[in-house]
C-alpha cells in the first residue's frame, strides 16, 4: 500500500488525488478505498454523526461526479 495525502480547506472539503486518467477503473477504485479507509481512521473520536456527507471526484478542470455515498461507504468495508 502506498502513502495517502489528503489536505482540507476552512470548510472541511478534502483535496486529494486518486488516480490519473490513464489508470485502470480497479485502480482508481483500489485508490478511493485506500482513502476513504485513511480518512475513517483519521476521524476524532469526539466527533459524532455521519462523518462523510458526500463524495464527488473530478479531473482537475472538469465536472464533478457526484458518488453514492452508502454504495461508496459499503463496498469500502466488504474491501
Amino acid at each position: 500500500m502506498g502513502r495517502v495525502e489528503f489536505r482540507t480547506d476552512k470548510t472541511s472539503s478534502i483535496h486529494t488525488i486518486v488516480g490519473k486518467s490513464a489508470f485502470t477503473e480497479e485502480q482508481l477504485f483500489e485508490n478511493l478505498t485506500a482513502m476513504l479507509d485513511a480518512i475513517m481512521r483519521a476521524k476524532p473520536t469526539a466527533a459524532k454523526g455521519q462523518y462523510i456527507k458526500k463524495i464527488v471526484v473530478s479531473s482537475t478542470m472538469g465536472p464533478g461526479i457526484r458518488l453514492d455515498l452508502n454504495e461508496s461507504l459499503n463496498t469500502k468495508a466488504a474491501a
